[in-house]
């Protein structure tokens, strides 16, 4: 692979974001209970902390995609990296429970712009031939994030407080920042003045279906929730009822239509992400609570997942510039599944070796499923459309992680109630713990079916695109 200075700079740049935003998630994972504690926060409120990022990243980053492809993916992916970092620092500061669930919301803006673009930077910048080997090393990158998270996060918190793990996070932030401010290039094909024809009311209703959903999930069983969710669901129909009639959408109906690979992968990606997000979550307030492991051991056993994820992902995709990527993809959610359901069996005598056994096939199947499917979303599609597609593809991470945890806040507000994880709700917890675990398994059982659908007539061979 022949590097030119500005490619460094820009597979530099982009490595850092997709080091520092899984960084931030997995150390914030071990930070919980911490945050808990200083802001008496109850188990639904403690997860909103996490999902007020996530939510406002899924509102955003379709539009921040599409402005991308208006304006240029270099410009809204600087703008997107000084507004993570804007956001990181506050929350760093934050003074109560409400102002860091603000302030997340302010990081996930940021992350949207940096999602959205990362990869069709990526893509634009590379040629097809080595597309694989790059995306597999941002991956990587990925996967080193969510490694060390835990490690060092658990390390900052017993030695530091939580505050620690944003302001330490500002500094891979800057770097990324540096990097790609020396890059000049901007691929965008069309002019400024071509922003007169995005589609704000599309993204208006695209964000309210987001947020219905989301805010409905947490209000379950209640009949309000119901009706979130209800309303969720409509402004979802409707949003692809205008986009398909708009000349300028901001979301490429077509492509789902026309573009099989392009769909079943979007959609396995999404259902792998929904099942298997909150697995983290739920771990490390198991493993703190339940066994009473400091921040550091706990996630000295949580880097286990994204350890394993790091060392395959580059393997994978470089060999999905030669083998088909839905067969990884697939043999990969099938051996989650295994992971899934070893986890649904634990219990408080459960041995921490049974955790790292469960999270050892969890790390093998997400390795052999995400450069692969990445890899035939992005080369199922032609460059215009690289930033629909790298923020789409984005859009079904976030919004499968959202869903998540929407999933467990849901559960452990039907089986917990909306109360602190303390001694004598220890059960309660626990088995909310084993039924998300059991449905994450049920559910990506059936993502198995959707990824193999790919492959049917008609798919195209991305691997001569």
């Amino acid at each position: 692979m022949q590097l030119t200075a500005e490619r460094k700079f820009i597979l530099l740049a982009s490595t850092l974001t997709s080091f520092l935003t899984p960084f931030m998630g997995s150390s914030i994972n071990v930070a919980l209970p911490d945050i808990a504690r200083t802001f008496k926060l109850s188990a639904v409120t403690l997860g909103w902390t996490v999902t007020a990022y996530l939510l406002t990243t899924a509102v955003f980053l379709v539009p921040a995609g599409k402005l991308a492809d208006l304006i240029g993916r270099r410009k809204i992916f600087i703008t997107g990296i000084l507004t993570f970092l804007t956001g990181t620092l506050l929350s760093g500061l934050a003074f109560s429970g409400a102002s860091l669930i603000v302030f997340r919301l302010i990081q996930g803006l940021g992350g949207a712009m940096i999602f959205s673009t990362g990869l069709a930077l990526l893509t634009s910048y590379f040629p097809s031939e080595n597309r694989g080997q790059v995306l597999g090393i941002s991956t990587a990158a990925t996967y080193t994030g969510l490694s060390l998270g835990p490690v060092v996060g658990g390390f900052l918190v017993q030695q530091f407080g939580w505050r620690s793990v944003f302001l330490v996070a500002l500094v891979p932030g800057i770097a990324a920042f540096f990097f790609v401010s020396r890059a000049y290039k901007d691929d965008t094909r069309k002019s400024p003045g071509a922003t007169s024809g995005f589609d704000l009311i599309g993204s208006a209703i695209y964000g309210t279906a987001l947020v219905c959903f989301m805010l409905g999930f947490s209000k379950l069983p209640e009949a309000f929730g119901f009706i979130l969710v209800a309303a969720g669901l409509t402004f979802l129909l409707l949003f692809f009822f205008f986009e398909s009639h708009q000349v300028n959408p901001v979301f490429e109906i077509g492509l789902f239509r026309k573009n099989r690979v392009f769909a079943f992968s979007s959609l396995a990606a999404l259902i792998n992400y929904s099942s298997t997000f909150a697995a983290g979550y739920l771990l490390s307030l198991y493993l703190q609570y339940l066994h009473g492991l400091s921040a550091r051991k706990a996630g000295l056993i949580l880097v286990t997942q994204p350890l394993i994820q790091a060392i395959a992902s580059p393997v994978t995709g470089k060999a999905s510039d030669r083998i088909e990527p839905g067969i990884l993809a697939s043999t990969g959610m099938g051996i989650t599944v295994v992971g899934l359901v070893i986890l649904s069996f634990i219990s408080p005598q459960t041995q921490l070796s049974w955790i790292v056994i469960g999270l050892v096939f969890l790390g093998i199947g997400f390795g052999l499923f995400s450069s692969p499917n990445t890899n035939a979303i992005m080369g199922s599609v032609d460059s215009i459309n690289y930033g629909v597609a790298s923020a789409t593809l984005a859009t079904m991470r976030i919004v499968g992680q959202m869903l998540s945890l929407g999933l467990t806040m849901m559960i452990i507000s039907v089986v917990m109630g909306n109360v602190r994880i303390v001694p004598e709700n220890y059960p309660l917890f626990l088995k909310s713990l084993r039924l998300s675990f059991a449905v994450f398994a049920g559910l990506n059982f059936l993502g198995i079916f959707a990824s193999l659908a790919r492959k049917k007539k008609g798919t195209l061979n991305i691997s001569k695109l």
